[in-house]
């Protein structure tokens, strides 16, 4: 989903990209782990948070049988931003009585994961949480916006709370979206010094939400 800022060229550069890509799957599939063990006590009495559970699945599942990439960045703060905004939304715990009703909450997480899941596709096998060249991707929901996996998870994030509105909840997806921002704004700066992307930016003009970012 993003280029790398330092080639992966030579030996140590290859063991370095090599520990880097285990060590983001291992603390993916513990991330997600810890999740479910937070929220599947609740399902027989909240099961729309199930939802919330498969959309951070599929990011796993992603990412654990992704490609490998041609470079990877070693830039401490991106990977601080990265491995932040990836562990945040996985955070969240369930309760509260919902504002709204279940069906707006559940209809906005089911049209996330599916904006998500179309992204997601469109990528295959290019999906990860680091800045990495894997390749441009520019079809699909790309026509759309830039970064149709965000919005998609925006959705989900949106849909969950109004279900499970807690003051922590509103805290973690906070932190969220500043993440969020950072990630994609460090994610553009490195992908337009590729001229392809480059031009697909000019022509797709909006990163998340068409009219707004």
């Amino acid at each position: 989903m993003a280029v790398a800022s330092v080639p992966v060229n030579g030996d140590l550069e290859r063991r370095l990209q090599l520990a880097i890509d285990i060590g983001e799957r291992t603390f993916s599939v513990l991330l997600f782990a810890g999740m479910v063990g937070r929220l599947v006590q609740a399902l027989s009495l909240r099961p729309w948070d199930a939802l919330v559970l498969v959309s951070e699945g599929l990011v796993v599942g992603f990412i654990v049988f992704r490609r490998s990439a041609v470079s990877v960045s070693t830039r401490p703060f991106e990977w601080l931003v990265a491995l932040a905004g990836t562990a945040a939304p996985m955070l969240v715990k369930a309760g509260g009585a919902g504002p709204g009703s279940a069906a707006l909450g559940v209809g906005l997480m089911l049209c996330g994961m599916m904006f998500s899941i179309w992204g997601k596709l469109a990528l295959r096998r290019s999906f990860g949480f680091a800045a990495a060249n894997r390749g441009l991707v520019a079809t699909g929901p790309y026509n759309v916006v830039r970064h149709p996996i965000y919005a998609g998870y925006l959705l989900v994030y949106l849909g969950f709370f109004i279900l499970n509105p807690l003051a922590w909840n509103a805290a973690v997806y906070g932190a969220t979206m500043v993440f969020f921002v950072l990630r994609i704004r460090a994610e553009e700066r490195v992908l337009a010094l590729d001229p392809a992307y480059a031009a697909f930016m000019q022509r797709v003009r909006y990163r998340v939400a068409p009219g707004l970012f």
